[in-house]
């Protein structure tokens, strides 16, 4: 990943890459569009995976000769967020680098809360090594309604157990919004969520200045309005950075084997290896600990249910791979 500047590199932080160039902010805060170094790119010559927002990069300024500043180099990651790229063929799709906690945002309703999209970017952020937090946004939508209670309080609990902290929000009334923002503070923050759960809306309430920020870094990219088509980085207060991502329809997971699945699931750590055979998979094999655990009421359910799903999606996508390798397309 690292490749050596010149004497005359400075450094910067991406905060968006687009049609294969990118948008840097420098350290005292200014922000300009960088092209990048050909032999970063690799035989594709596209940015790809090469450089991603979050990325602290080495460049070198334009000259008198009206040349354009250029990333030469990429500093290593400490951590990097990945999901499946959408399309036929696997491949990474690498959407932020170097943070510090994953908020995946839903809606109680409107559209109604996804078990599979919030236990995927959880295991993907464990994967990661990278903090995760849920958030349940559009809680006034609720009301009084004591099956709305029931439900909210059965995927906090699902999750608190499973060492999740959770929220319940409203970005229309502000109900919450101080708790979650306090617990953002201190880090760089990366917001995830389906199309419609209300994120920009929380964002917005969260940080009231947010749409100006977006448009100091569209207007370096050329865009003239705040729509949130690539993932970009954001200073909103001197202790915290977020990064707003377009809402995702699917998510796949990457990089993730189904042997390992179980490892990411973090209230199976004290279960695992202590099934009656060394290579359980924990689907109904005799001896199980993790089905005598869910048995006990010690694990979710719905959340061995979803280990279950998933482990079956991974072992199906791990045949169709090694059938293209192998020529059968």
């Amino acid at each position: 990943m690292e490749t050596p500047g010149t004497p005359a590199s400075k450094t910067a932080v991406v905060v968006r890459v687009d049609f294969g160039a990118c948008v840097l902010r420098l350290d005292d805060g200014t922000l300009l569009r960088a092209t990048v170094r050909g032999r970063l790119m690799g035989e594709r010559k596209s940015l790809g995976n090469t450089i991603v927002v979050g990325d602290r990069v080495l460049w070198d300024p334009g000259d008198e000769r009206g040349q354009v500043p250029v990333v030469t180099a990429v500093e290593e990651r400490r951590n990097a967020f990945s999901r499946r790229a959408p399309g036929r063929h696997a491949a990474e799709q690498v959407v932020a680098v170097n943070l510090d906690q994953v908020v995946l945002v839903s809606a109680l309703d409107h559209p109604p809360f996804s078990r599979g999209l919030a236990d995927r970017v959880l295991c993907q952020a464990e994967s990661a090594g990278i903090p995760g937090r849920l958030v349940l946004n559009k809680c006034d939508l609720g009301g009084d309604d004591p099956a709305a209670r029931e439900s909210t309080g059965e995927i906090l609990d699902d999750y608190s157990r499973a060492g999740y902290p959770g929220h319940t929000v409203s970005a229309q009334t502000g109900a919450g919004v101080g708790e979650l923002l306090d617990a953002c503070r201190g880090g760089r923050i990366l917001f995830v969520g389906h199309s419609g759960v209300g994120k920009s809306t929380l964002l917005n309430a969260m940080f009231p200045a947010l749409d100006l920020l977006v448009g100091q870094v569209n207007a370096k990219t050329g865009r003239g309005r705040h729509t949130t088509t690539a993932a970009t980085l954001l200073r909103v207060a001197p202790d915290l950075e977020l990064v707003d991502t377009p809402g995702v329809r699917a998510f796949g997971l990457w990089g993730i084997e189904p042997a390992n699945l179980a490892q990411v699931y973090p209230e199976f750590h004290p279960r695992l290896g202590q099934c009656r055979f060394s290579d359980c998979a924990h689907f109904a094999e005799p001896g199980c600990a993790l089905r005598i655990a869910v048995d006990e009421g010690l694990i979710s359910p719905r959340r061995y249910g979803s280990y279950l799903k998933l482990r079956g999606e991974l072992q199906a996508d791990s045949s169709r791979e090694s059938l293209r390798q192998g020529g059968w397309t």
